[in-house]
């Protein structure tokens, strides 16, 4: 099995057992040694994964970090485990004392859960205050998925990744700065946006009126680009995917069909596969056109429908199911205004999660 499957099929074997585990060392039996166990690491040979590694801390003796990995009988790296129901942010200080204390070029802290990797980009043998690489067993990105895989045995290199670490660190941060101006666009983010498409004043009247118009360029801006780069993705497989036919009865006509999908329906679709990726696999996602609506289900199960969408008439309507399959209808005046109906489309399909 490949490293990425791997590393999915044991999410959700934490995702099942998370609710039972209550303690440190039930994470770390239970999610933590599993998983470097998954890298590639004897966790039985502590000259290789070693328990309880010393790292004395000034006049402190005896302090101990969690685990070690070893290299060359020296540690590489620090790992410092905490209770899946712990929330990391609190326990940074522990793993920053033993950091310096140590030949170690790289550090984890974790609750089994979230795995947050720092090492000393700002200042040798001092470990920097933010990680450079998060990573969320629960919620894996692929992108992500290469990073983690260096720290893997086979193909851990302290040089190559330590070149890498900066460049994840600040995309980490410019993601972050983007998403917070997303969300809630600062008045220095908005003044930056006008200087280049407004030539009156900038002052404080003009950014209170202009912050809703470029929130809502920004949406649309996304939008559009997640929409565009999943229908570009998207094409060949529809332009390759076999034409179904029947076979008329010798003697009788071909039947000609009523139904007709049209390009603002398989538009719709992209919209709706590009709101849910990251949320269920986008190829478990199809659509079935029908004489009265048009549907998107999970896997072509009529029985898991995601949405409904009726574009054949003056009023649109977008119609999403309940936990108990009763459709609630929506109108719509275009396809962008699928994307306000995101929450709603993300928890009919999330009941569908395997």
């Amino acid at each position: 099995m490949e490293f990425a499957e791997s590393l999915k099929e044991f999410s959700k074997r934490v995702a099942s057992m998370k609710e039972n585990i209550q303690t440190e060392e039930a994470t770390k039996m239970s999610f933590i040694v599993p998983f470097f166990q998954l890298l590639g690491y004897d966790i039985f040979n502590p000259t290789e994964f070693c328990p309880e590694f010393t790292a004395d801390v000034g006049i402190k003796k005896g302090e101990k970090v969690d685990y070690a990995i070893m290299k060359d009988g020296l540690p590489a790296i620090l790992i410092e485990c905490k209770s899946c129901t712990d929330i990391l942010d609190r326990h940074t200080s522990q793993l920053y004392r033993y950091f310096g204390t140590t030949k170690a070029k790289f550090g984890i802290l974790t609750n089994g859960l979230v795995y947050k990797f720092y090492t000393d980009l700002d200042e040798l043998n001092k470990m920097d205050l933010q990680p450079f690489m998060e990573f969320d067993i629960l919620n894996i990105k692929d992108s992500l998925i290469p990073q983690v895989k260096k720290f893997c045995k086979e193909s851990f290199n302290e040089e190559q990744i330590f070149d890498t670490a900066s460049d994840l660190k600040y995309t980490n941060l410019i993601r972050e700065y983007l998403s917070s101006e997303f969300n809630n666009p600062s008045d220095d983010f908005v003044k930056l946006v006008l200087s280049s498409v407004y030539n009156g004043q900038k002052n404080q009247k003009a950014i209170e009126r202009f912050k809703p118009l470029v929130k809502l360029s920004y949406t649309a801006f996304i939008n559009e680009t997640v929409n565009q780069r999943i229908s570009s993705a998207l094409a060949p497989e529809a332009q390759t995917e076999p034409e179904k036919k029947t076979t008329p009865v010798a003697g009788e006509s071909e039947p000609e069909s009523k139904i007709v999908t049209t390009p603002d329906e398989i538009e719709a679709f992209y919209i709706v596969r590009g709101i849910l990726a990251g949320i269920i696999p986008i190829e478990d996602i199809v659509h079935r056109d029908t004489e009265s609506y048009f549907g998107i289900l999970y896997k072509d199960n009529n029985r898991k429908p995601i949405c409904r969408i009726s574009l054949d008439h003056k009023i649109k309507y977008l119609y999403i199911p309940d936990e108990n399959k009763n459709f609630t209808k929506y109108t719509i005046e275009s396809l962008n205004d699928i994307y306000k109906f995101k929450d709603k489309l993300i928890e009919a399909a999330s009941q569908y999660k395997e």
